[in-house]
């Protein structure tokens, strides 16, 4: 017998207007959306579709404009800026194109520096060795690479020990094998963590290593699929 899902964020109708000159701007049209425990989703679509904004909404980083978000039974759709403060540090990790590292810490004091914040920290060096970084703890992010700066950011994101990993374009200023490192990384996270791992890419080809890919197409969900034998990131090619 099949066991039924966890859904651990629930999107119910949402909507995301903006203010655009004299008029107003549609950016999500009404999106239905359940995401489940523990599951790799790709969220893709063309620049304009309404993606990025849908991962702001999940992370508590913009607010909706109608409808509900609903994350682990709490309704967060008229949440106040302290609440979605707190769900921010205490629920998610984010990792975004830029990679937001401090300049004049080291790789492994980036991470410490984010560990040290939280309540219920993974262990540094354990979340380094991950992500394999590990050979790079001592550098200083001008020293790295943007695969190993990438990395770092991605370890920040989980160290803090989130129940989910929001990652927007993690891969976009990458070439091709840096970027294959990166997720390679986010797999790894995937393989050996319970975290719900949410990732927006303009990149179709990176969902064939997702339990499932939605396509946001004009500020709707134009096509959801699950994969039945997910890829290993060094099989994707683009």
């Amino acid at each position: 017998m099949e066991t039924k899902k966890k859904a651990v964020i629930s999107l119910r109708g949402l909507k995301k207007d903006f203010p655009s000159g004299n008029g107003v701007l549609h950016v999500l049209k009404g999106i239905d959306l359940d995401i489940y425990e523990s599951e790799f989703l790709v969220i893709h679509g063309e620049s304009g579709s309404g993606k990025t904004t849908l991962l702001n909404i999940i992370g508590g980083m913009d607010v909706l404009t109608d409808g509900k978000l609903i994350v682990y039974g709490r309704d967060f759709s008229h949440a106040s800026e302290q609440e979605l403060t707190e769900y921010r540090r205490k629920n998610v990790g984010f990792v975004f194109q830029t990679y937001n590292l401090m300049p004049n810490l080291t790789a492994k004091e980036n991470i410490r520096f984010i560990a040290d914040l939280s309540q219920n920290p993974m262990d540094v060096r354990k979340v380094m060795e991950m992500v394999k970084i590990t050979h790079s703890a001592r550098k200083f992010p001008g020293q790295m690479s943007g695969g190993e700066q990438q990395r770092v950011a991605i370890a920040r994101a989980i160290v803090k020990s989130p129940e989910i990993i929001l990652a927007d374009e993690p891969t976009a200023a990458l070439d091709y094998s840096t970027g294959v490192e990166v997720l390679s990384a986010i797999e790894e996270i995937v393989k050996s963590t319970n975290t719900t791992v949410v990732m927006v890419t303009h990149n179709a080809e990176i969902g064939k290593m997702a339990d499932r890919t939605i396509e946001i197409r004009d500020g709707k969900i134009a096509d959801v699929r699950e994969n039945g034998t997910a890829l290993h990131a060094e099989e994707l090619v683009w």
